[in-house]
């Protein structure tokens, strides 16, 4: 009996299995293949950035509302009533920080005061007048070598760091004193929020995690699909709603409980099969608006989600990596090509694209890209990474000033109580 089974299945495998590619033994899985393809294609497909001006002399009218307040929480700062003159008012001095073309500082306000650090991780707490009113380091001298990079976060009472080298701590913000300092098991590579005495940050592993401001200790985590690859860019979070939403190395969104630390949804924005691009993804901060998240990146894709369910609710092609922003139905966004973008934020159309590097020759514009911007009274102020300032008309689209901060990568712009602040390698420039 065994005799007739070999017999049979040797006849199956000689008659229907032949090395031939025609043959149905491996014509089956080459199929399979092709059409994985032919759907990965078709769902990640990306587009041809937009390289023309698209409706350029049509206006945009703005009404004159403006933001109150700016909610770091949603990293969305609107539309803010700034239109100053630009002139420096003073300067906030530290030691240069190295990497700086590569980390994407942030400044921390307490009131009027300003704090940020220097290259060996000590912080400094400035008056508006640029005054120094405290200067803490608690790192010891082989931690100071590593010059750590410090991701900053505060309230009325703590300040907040967390770093790359997996420590994180909290400080009286008036004095300056140590309150406690605890060891993470990665660095942190994200922004940090704080929320209802929570802190909230993700760490290289792609983990999301939540800490007690009191005393540091954890009370959840949130694992996402670790990866080998290390974000190149800072990754974002936003709290809406009683959610935290963040993003990973790797592209996927994520919605938490901020609360339970549950996850709601998880939306990928890129297929399983391009993961080994992930270490040239750079996505934009993440920014709520109503109910939407809106973010983009640098493989040509510009996403709106539904913040309660994580369903898309529209894709454009627009290659950018800088933070959007909105106000009124306006989504205002720029490109890496230097193209000023302007969406409908309900239905995702493009209403006009401007070109704003006009003013800058054609063969230096590759070398170029965009750190950042926020959209003012009258104008969108826009930091290069060339150390120019330039500034755009909202109405019109056009260029009418480029400003020289330095010949190096400047951060992107803040205002704070109509003043313009920008960081640059070895001082925070105030304009008023």
């Amino acid at each position: 009996m065994s005799k007739i089974l070999k017999f049979l299945l040797l006849f199956i495998l000689i008659t229907n299995c032949s090395l031939d590619k025609k043959t149905g033994f491996w014509s089956k899985p080459e199929k399979i293949k092709k059409n994985k393809n032919l759907i990965i294609e078709e769902l990640f497909k990306n587009e041809k950035y937009y390289d023309k001006e698209f409706n350029p002399n049509l206006k945009i009218k703005l009404t004159k509302n403006f933001n109150k307040k700016i909610n770091n929480l949603s990293n969305n700062n609107g539309r803010i009533d700034y239109d100053g003159k630009l002139k420096t008012i003073s300067k906030f001095k530290y030691s240069k920080i190295d990497n700086f073309n590569k980390f994407e500082p942030d400044i921390i306000f307490d009131k009027k005061n300003i704090i940020f650090f220097d290259n060996k991780g000590t912080l400094l707490k400035f008056d508006k007048n640029s005054k120094l009113i405290w200067k803490k380091n608690y790192y010891n001298k082989g931690e100071k070598k590593i010059r750590p990079l410090l991701n900053l976060a505060s309230d009325n009472k703590y300040l907040v760091v967390a770093d790359n080298l997996a420590k994180y701590y909290a400080i009286d913000i008036n004095s300056g004193s140590l309150l406690w300092t605890k060891q993470n098991m990665a660095p942190f590579n994200s922004q940090v929020k704080i929320h209802n005495n929570r802190i909230y940050t993700v760490d290289f592993n792609n983990v999301l995690r939540c800490f007690s401001i009191k005393d540091g200790d954890e009370l959840w985590n949130v694992k996402t699909e670790s990866s080998f690859i290390k974000s190149p860019k800072k990754l974002s979070l936003v709290v809406s709603n009683g959610k935290i939403i963040f993003n990973n190395s790797i592209g996927d969104i994520s919605a938490v409980d901020i609360s339970t630390g549950k996850l709601i949804w998880q939306t990928p924005t890129q297929d399983s099969s391009i993961y080994e691009d992930s270490f040239n993804l750079k996505s934009s901060d993440l920014i709520v608006s109503d109910k939407s998240i809106l973010f983009s990146n640098n493989y040509n894709e510009f996403y709106s989600i539904n913040i309660d369910n994580g369903i898309l609710n529209w894709r454009q092609s627009i290659n950018s990596s800088v933070r959007p922003s909105t106000a009124e139905n306006f989504i205002f966004t720029v490109s890496n090509e230097g193209f000023l973008v302007i969406i409908d934020e309900n239905k995702g159309n493009i209403i006009r694209i401007s070109n704003i590097y006009n003013n800058i020759k054609e063969k230096k514009r590759s070398k170029i890209f965009p750190v950042g911007f926020v959209v003012g009274e009258k104008n969108i102020y826009l930091t290069l990474s060339n150390g120019r300032l330039i500034v755009v008309d909202i109405t019109t689209g056009k260029s009418n000033l480029m400003l020289k901060i330095d010949n190096e990568k400047i951060s992107r712009p803040i205002i704070l109580d109509k003043n313009l602040f920008i960081v640059k390698n070895n001082s925070i420039i105030k304009f008023d």
